[in-house]
């Protein structure tokens, strides 16, 4: 398995995985299938190449192809969140979501972020013993989530 920033040529790997991701688990991200299909080329392109806000990895099976991402971002809170964060489902339990999450943290710390931030609804079970697992611990701050405003999500957080 490979774990690597995405580059510009990657856009249509990362657009595949995160509309596979929406489609997946539609409640578990702040955008819609929709919204995010509906984006240019050019804005799947700028985002892999980090053209924006953001950073992504891509995690690639050993044939090559594209089986998972992560995503970080410093938010205007001034905190580094974890976003995006998906795998296929046929490569769960493959610990392809395990190295997406500490190639992440890894890069935060690189860019002098000791704190990493993501939130999760705490019904999503397996993804939130998940992050418990990577050292990440809950918070007393909820939000609902943008995209299905009666799910609350809780802030976790993971520091250096």
């Amino acid at each position: 398995m490979l774990i690597r920033r995405t580059i510009e040529s990657d856009w249509t790997a990362l657009k595949e995985l995160r509309l596979a991701a929406l489609l997946d688990a539609p409640t578990a991200f702040g955008v819609t299938h929709a919204s995010a299909a509906a984006n240019p080329d050019d804005q799947w392109r700028d985002r892999a190449a980090a053209r924006g806000p953001a950073t992504y990895l891509l995690a690639f099976c050993s044939e090559g192809a594209p089986i998972g991402m992560v995503g970080g971002v410093f938010s205007a809170a001034q905190e580094y969140n974890l976003i995006a964060m998906w795998v296929k489902p046929g490569q769960r339990g493959s610990g392809a979501a395990a190295a997406l999450v500490e190639a992440m943290l890894a890069h935060a710390v690189e860019q002098g972020h000791q704190r990493v931030v993501l939130d999760v609804s705490p019904d999503n079970e397996r993804a939130a013993a998940f992050y418990l697992k990577r050292g990440f611990r809950f918070l007393p701050h909820w939000e609902a989530l943008e995209s299905h405003p009666h799910i609350k999500l809780q802030k976790m957080e993971w520091r250096a």
